[in-house]
């Protein structure tokens, strides 16, 4: 931990998914715990940070907010690399951006790392009565992915804050794994360069006797 932060780890999250799908709303919510009605489309990119505490750990995260219009797709696969986290969005009264997840998912393998934690969200369930995709298709789909689903309301809040702690919570679990097998090869590599020198030590005791 650097003694001039107050966090331990500093994560990189973005959020895609069609234009209009609530991205924005939902990082608003998250960091800010507001919403607006007043729609407006992202340009290019847009972030904010919030730090959460996890156990021990103090997690800083750096979340993305994509535009979702094919005019920017240039400039946001940039962001793809370096980070750790992706939550893909799409709305739940819009079967289009659902059906789109496929395209996005094909983006995460194209440009970003192998290793990323990956997010299904589908938004805007509070607005029940226009819902043109089911919870079980997209937890369906989820499955398909093989990655952790939630439906959301940034309007109503709902799931908003258990979607973010999901994905940083998978983050630092993959994070800490990587870290102890790191100082375990460290660990082995000084045992066995420690034996290496007994042995040649041994060796040269035995060339003196003789």
């Amino acid at each position: 931990m650097n003694s001039n932060s107050d966090y331990h780890f500093l994560f990189k999250v973005l959020l895609i998914g069609n234009s209009g799908v609530g991205k924005s709303c939902m990082l608003m919510r998250y960091s800010e715990n507001q919403f607006t009605n007043n729609f407006y489309n992202t340009i290019g990119v847009d972030f904010k940070t919030k730090t959460i505490a996890l156990g021990e750990h103090n997690v800083k995260l750096q979340i993305w907010d994509t535009a979702g219009q094919d005019r920017f797709r240039t400039i946001t696969c940039s962001y793809y690399r370096g980070a750790q986290g992706i939550i893909i969005v799409y709305d739940i009264t819009d079967r289009e951006s659902f059906e789109n997840v496929k395209t996005w998912m094909a983006e995460i393998d194209k440009y970003a790392s192998e290793s990323v934690n990956r997010l299904l969200v589908g938004n805007k369930a509070d607005i029940t009565e226009r819902r043109e995709v089911s919870y079980e298709e997209g937890l369906e789909l989820s499955r398909l992915y093989q990655i952790p689903f939630y439906e959301t309301s940034a309007k109503s809040s709902i799931n908003i804050e258990a979607g973010f702690t999901h994905i940083t919570k998978n983050i630092l679990n993959r994070e800490l794994h990587n870290t102890r097998a790191v100082v375990r090869k460290t660990s082995n590599l000084r045992l066995q360069n420690r034996q290496q020198q007994q042995q040649q030590e041994k060796k040269k005791q035995e060339d003196l006797c003789c």
